[in-house]
């Protein structure tokens, strides 16, 4: 990597965490938030178990945390590995980890290992998965694609179909605005309507093709609550509010995610004047058929970086079975773990990622070693790999974002100091408490950290905190 590039590319990441900084402490101070302007919760559920209300965060000023900085970002000395070891070996023995952990902290810079401890191991990684899922999304699709949900022309006359695009966030009439923004059910209906205005069509036959997802709906390792409990909905190409009965709430998720949608679509083509008949069934569009109407996603960088801020499980599988299709396999659980798992090998990244039984990290069958996580994400913050920058850019911010805000993390004595210094992506299941991420260290080094334990006997993720405290602290 050039020094003026890295240079640019910390320095931007420097910027950014200030400013987050600063909004956060505005957000505190005021009591604003995102969800007042939108009127809702954030889309998409995360896979963390729900947790009681913790403490407000203190608040920190950008002053402090901009004079912890060097002049140039990143060049830093690395942290005495001695005190680093000492410190982090006595924090990985806390018994809430249980008997069985892995960790790594790695020189974004450089990719020197600075520590590691049982880090090859495979550990189930829980929602740190999307991590993996994120970063071939971004690498084989491109970050700004976008997903397109299309209305065509039937094989018959006066017929429509409504052609599912595999996009999750689709809005349905009830959703609020949001970010990133969201493509419309409405807006199709009202598009489709006048181009069958257009030609003098009144009335349409409507079906639906959701023949883009092939394969089971549900991921081997699924938790049979998971679904009754609004953690994930079936997976299918054609979906509104991610399969949601109420676009503000995760539960309850309607039973049939497509044709709940075409029959909201119907509805909205009559409130456009266009009458549809009481039939509504499955059917495949014809190839190559003339396209009434098109609504597209946010592009695939800003779906990442939601992906990763919210732990957005809907939007992590839509995106492995993505990459499935665009590297030659099925978009199916099968074949976007074979598409996933062939684009990390193309980047130098699929060492350690050892099984992928779904995108969102919701399998207990899924295993990721502590190395191949750091791995990628400091190749995401590397000038090398300018595609893969949502990876960083989307990690929740200690104390301020996603599944890392809203008091509910970097809250304790050990670790509140390093509020706003911390990026990371968590993961939760049952027994499995899961953190990776970058931080920024007290003389201004970017690395890159995983910590993992998959047997943990109670909440371990103070424990996690504290442990990515002392590296952003050293």
């Amino acid at each position: 990597m050039a020094r003026h590039d890295r240079w640019v590319m910390l320095t931007t990441l420097v910027v950014l965490q200030a400013l987050t900084i600063v909004i956060g402490v505005y957000a505190m101070t005021t009591g604003f938030s995102l969800s007042a302007l939108t009127g809702q919760s954030p889309p998409g559920g995360p896979t963390e178990s729900p947790q009681e209300e913790s403490p407000p965060v203190p608040v920190v000023t950008a002053g402090p945390v901009l004079a912890q900085l060097p002049a140039k970002p990143g060049d830093g000395p690395l942290p005495t590995k001695s005190t680093l070891t000492r410190q982090l070996t006595r924090a990985l023995g806390d018994r809430a980890l249980g008997d069985r952990v892995g960790a790594v902290v790695l020189d974004a810079v450089t990719g020197q290992q600075i520590f590691a401890s049982n880090a090859d191991a495979a550990f189930v990684p829980a929602s740190t998965t999307k991590i993996a899922v994120c970063a071939a999304a971004l690498a084989s699709l491109g970050p700004d694609t976008r997903l397109s949900t299309r209305v065509v022309q039937g094989a018959k006359p006066g017929t429509a179909i409504l052609v599912g695009g595999g996009d999750p966030l689709l809005a349905g009439p009830s959703a609020k605005p949001g970010y990133p923004k969201q493509a419309s059910l409405r807006s199709l209906a009202a598009r489709t309507a006048a181009t069958l205005k257009s030609q003098n069509i009144k009335k349409v036959t409507l079906s639906y093709d959701t023949s883009l997802f092939v394969g089971s709906a549900k991921a081997d390792g699924w938790k049979p609550s998971y679904i009754p409990d609004g953690n994930v909905a079936t997976v299918h190409a054609l979906a509104i509010d991610e399969g949601r009965r109420h676009p503000r709430f995760n539960a309850p998720r309607v039973d049939d995610p497509p044709r709940y949608a075409a029959a909201a679509f119907a509805g909205l083509l009559k409130k456009e004047g266009i009458a549809v008949s009481k039939s509504l069934r499955q059917a495949k569009a014809p190839a190559g058929a003339a396209e009434l109407g098109r609504v597209d996603s946010a592009p695939i960088y800003a779906l990442v970086e939601h992906t990763l801020t919210e732990s957005d499980n809907d939007m992590a599988e839509a995106l492995m079975r993505h990459v499935g299709l665009k590297e030659g396999q099925q978009a199916s659980f099968e074949g976007g773990a074979k598409g996933v798992t062939a684009v990390l090998q193309r980047l130098g990244a699929a060492q350690g990622v050892a099984a992928l039984s779904d995108g969102s990290g919701l399998s207990i069958r899924n295993r990721i070693s502590p190395h191949a996580l750091a791995k990628i994400i400091a190749m995401a913050g590397s000038a090398n790999h300018p595609d893969l920058h949502a990876i960083a850019s989307g990690m929740p911010i200690a104390g301020f974002s996603g599944t890392l805000g809203n008091g509910r993390r970097f809250t304790a004595a050990d670790s509140k100091g390093q509020v706003g210094l911390v990026r990371a992506k968590t993961g939760t299941l049952n027994n499995v408490n899961t953190l990776a991420g970058l931080a920024a260290t007290k003389d201004g080094r970017l690395v890159t950290f995983a910590f993992m334990a998959d047997r943990v006997p109670v909440n371990a993720e103070p424990v996690l905190d504290r442990l990515a405290a002392i590296v952003a602290r050293n």
